[in-house]
C-alpha cells in the first residue's frame, strides 16, 4: 500500500537511497535537506539530480533546526512515517567543531519529535550509529549492550537521540525505530569517509594514511543492504503488544574486516596500488565495529548481504565515472 513518506537529509549519502528506493516502490517521498558545506554541497547536488530528479521527488531546503518551519512542514505533510537520517556527521569533526553537533543532532533531533507529536505522525525512524557502543573490543555488539561510555561527542549525541525517542514513546505514544549504522560505503558516499577519500588520493598519485597501523577493525555494510533494512524495519508492523514501542536495530553484517585488507581489496576494484603510510590511534576512533544482526533478522528476515569486492567494485565503477582522474 503506498504511503506518504519524509525523507530528512535526502540529499545526504543514506537519505537519496532511501529516498530513490521508496519512491520506486510506489511510495509518496517528500525530500528535506539544509545541503550544508560539511562537505561539497556539489555531491548533495548531483546526488538529488541523479537519484530523485528523474523519480520526481522534490527535495526542498529546510534546516531542522528552525523548530517553527519543521513543525508546519509535519502539520501539513499528512505523513505516514518520517525517515530523519539529517544529521551532523563524521566522528573528528565533532572534536573541532561540537556546537554542529549540538545544534544538527540535538536540538534538530528535538524539533523533529515535537513535530511528529503534533502532527500524529504513526511512525519515526531515525539515525542513530555503531559509535553508540564506543571504545570497546569485545565483539559482537549486541543492541542489550550498555552504551554509556561514548568515545567522541558524535557518538554522545547519537545516544541522546536514542534516549530523546524513547522518551516520546513511552510519554506520547510516538512509535520509533532506531538504527545503529555499521560504516556504509558505496556509490554516492561521503567524502570525509576513508573509503572514498583513500579513492582520491589513490587515483591522483598520493600516499593515504592508515591509522593504528591498518588494525582497525570495521563492519562495512553496503549502501543497498543499508536500504534493504531501513525499508524492511519501515513495513515491519508494530508489535502487538507494544504498539507504541521505540526499538533499536543494527544495521550490520557481523563481517568486520581489517583497514588495512580493506585497502587491498579497493585497490583491486580500481586498479591501482596505493602508496601507504602508517600512523597512530587517533582521539574519538574505536578499535573495532562488529554488528550482531539477529534482532534485524528476527524482526525483518534474511537482509541484502553484498560482498566487500562487490560493493567496492560498484563503488569505483561510480567514482570513475562522477570524478575522472585527470588525463582519463
Amino acid at each position: 500500500m503506498s504511503q506518504k513518506i519524509l525523507v530528512t537529509g535526502a540529499a545526504g549519502f543514506v537519505g537519496a537511497h532511501v529516498a530513490a528506493e521508496l519512491a520506486r516502490a510506489g511510495h509518496r517521498v517528500t525530500g528535506v535537506d539544509n545541503y550544508n558545506a560539511y562537505y561539497e554541497p556539489r555531491l548533495k547536488h548531483d546526488r538529488v539530480a541523479a537519484l530523485l530528479g528523474p523519480l520526481g521527488v522534490p527535495c526542498q531546503v529546510l534546516d531542522l533546526c528552525d523548530a517553527a518551519a519543521t513543525r508546519a512542514l509535519l502539520a501539513d505533510g499528512g505523513f505516514d512515517a518520517v525517515i530523519h537520517l539529517a544529521a551532523q556527521a563524521g566522528v573528528r569533526h565533532s572534536i573541532k567543531a561540537p556546537g554542529d553537533y549540538i545544534q544538527s543532532n540535538l536540538v534538530g533531533f528535538g524539533n523533529v519529535l515535537e513535530a511528529c507529536r503534533e502532527a500524529g505522525v504513526p511512525h519515526l525512524l531515525y539515525a542513530s550509529s555503531s559509535s553508540v557502543y564506543g571504545s570497546r573490543a569485545d565483539a559482537p555488539f549486541r543492541e542489550t549492550d550498555r552504551v554509556d561510555r561514548p568515545a567522541s561527542l558524535y557518538a554522545a549525541t547519537k545516544i541522546a537521540n536514542e534516549l530523546m525517542a524513547h522518551t516520546y514513546a513511552s510519554i506520547h505514544g510516538l512509535r520509533s525505530t532506531g538504527l545503529r549504522f555499521f560504516t556504509v560505503y558505496g556509490p554516492w558516499g561521503r567524502p570525509d569517509m576513508a573509503y572514498f577519500s583513500f579513492s582520491r588520493r589513490i587515483r591522483a598519485g598520493q600516499p593515504i594514511t592508515l591509522f593504528a597501523e591498518g588494525q582497525l577493525l570495521r563492519d562495512f555494510t553496503y549502501i543497498d543492504d543499508i536500504v534493504d533494512a531501513v525499508i524492511g524495519l519501515l513495513h515491519a508492523p508494530a508489535t502487538v503488544d507494544k504498539p507504541t514501542e521505540s526499538d533499536i536495530y543494527n544495521l550490520g553484517h557481523h563481517v568486520p574486516v581489517k583497514v588495512v585488507d580493506f585497502v587491498r581489496t579497493l585497490e583491486d576494484a580500481l586498479g591501482l596500488k596505493a602508496q601507504i603510510e602508517f600512523g597512530p590511534m587517533q582521539a574519538g576512533d574505536v578499535p573495532v565495529t562488529c554488528a550482531d544482526d539477529g534482532r534485524l533478522r528476527a524482526r525483518i528476515g534474511d537482509w541484502a548481504c553484498t560482498s566487500l569486492a562487490d560493493g567496492l567494485g560498484r563503488f569505483a565503477r561510480w567514482i570513475e565515472a562522477w570524478e575522472p582522474a585527470p588525463g582519463a
